[in-house]
């Protein structure tokens, strides 16, 4: 049989159906479905990333205070306006579910252990810390840096629990903006590695450098008018209010 041009191009379009059938019936085959960062970063992580084609340049903020200068004054206006009227102990948080959701470590943020407040967040600001945490991710991976967690250092604060900080602490403000579920720290001085099981361990990356991108993602988040943020330096954490 003659071999003609249309002969050739139907039989190549046949085999390059074939391939993709076998591609889509058997994905292994092409060596997808391999997750190559820690099991605790799922694939939802992996599949979201994008690909840095040209990483970009870390600038960080020109100054954190005047980035970050939201007061008390102003975080607690709006406090009281998207927030819970503020809860006795963690029975009262329990029990009013459908004002508060239950915040706890995922692949995106780490809550680290709570002294003096328990993990709970109006719908709206636990919306903001799961996006900022996913924000960070991003910029971490476009810019080259291996990943790390946030970590929530303060989330809620019940009456139960400004008593008690405020014997361990006279300055402790008694009309905490923790107090109504809108506020959250997150500490700007350590993060967790997100290291893959199976590999190599992480190369060490300095808080500095951590704490620039997570100041771009926060001053982002402010420019957006999402939150209000004031940096903290004695207690070494971004305090904000969601608005």
């Amino acid at each position: 049989m003659k071999l003609t041009k249309n002969r050739y191009l139907a039989g190549f379009a046949i085999v390059v159906l074939l391939l993709a059938c076998v591609r889509w019936s058997f994905p292994s085959i092409a060596g997808e479905g391999k997750i190559s960062v820690d099991d605790a970063i799922n694939e939802e992580v992996n599949v979201r990333l994008p690909i840095a084609d040209k990483l970009h340049k870390i600038r960080s903020v020109p100054s954190y205070q005047k980035s970050f200068p939201d007061t008390n004054a102003v975080q607690l206006t709006a406090a009281k306006k998207w927030g819970v009227s503020p809860v006795k102990n963690r029975e009262d948080a329990e029990a009013r579910k459908r004002e508060l959701v239950y915040v706890e470590s995922n692949p995106y943020y780490h809550v680290d252990k709570l002294y003096s407040s328990i993990p709970y967040l109006v719908p709206h600001a636990a919306n903001l810390l799961q996006d900022i945490g996913e924000a960070f991710f991003d910029s971490l991976y476009v810019k080259g840096v291996p990943l790390h967690r946030i970590i929530v250092t303060s989330v809620l604060r019940s009456q139960e629990d400004v008593v008690k900080l405020r014997r361990r602490n006279g300055n402790a403000t008694e009309n905490s903006c923790h107090l109504y579920g809108t506020t959250f720290d997150i500490c700007y001085n350590r993060y967790e590695t997100v290291e893959d099981p199976d590999g190599p361990s992480r190369r060490a990356v300095r808080n500095d450098t951590l704490k620039w991108v997570l100041s771009e993602v926060l001053r982002d988040m402010r420019e957006q008018k999402r939150c209000y943020i004031k940096y903290e330096v004695k207690q070494g954490c971004f305090h904000m209010t969601v608005r």
